[in-house]
């Protein structure tokens, strides 16, 4: 395998490091944010809301860790598939979100490339 130029580098950790903190903060605010944002999707089951949040908490967990430590093409495309997943859904359940102004929807966009570039890349 050839090692990982200082690029690919830069762009794996920082992807990394979104994933990470995604579901730490997805945790921390289990009953605040997170349960807001399904609130406002029509979800109120305190179950169904702990189980959607720490559910994608624990994916988005799991890819941080593998990208930090497994990268491969699968491991990227992956993270693509969720990402992509989640999207749709907070489309279909919050359309708003898109006309938010940190832009937490349009984001997205940006680290599919990314994910992109470094599946892309020869291993």
């Amino acid at each position: 395998m050839n090692p990982e130029p200082q690029e690919y580098q830069c762009l794996r950790w920082s992807l990394v490091f979104v994933w990470l903190a995604t579901a730490c903060a997805s945790v921390w605010e289990l009953d605040g944010q997170s349960s807001a944002l399904l609130a406002a999707a029509g979800i109120h089951d305190a179950i169904w809301m702990r189980v959607l949040v720490l559910g994608g908490a624990a994916t988005d967990l799991a890819l941080g860790l593998a990208m930090a430590f497994l990268p491969s093409r699968l491991v990227y495309l992956a993270a693509l598939g969720a990402m992509l997943l989640m999207t749709i859904a907070a489309i279909l359940l919050v359309p708003a979100l898109w006309l938010h102004p940190l832009g937490p929807l349009t984001k997205n966009l940006p680290i599919a490339a990314a994910l992109l570039l470094l599946a892309k890349r020869p291993a």
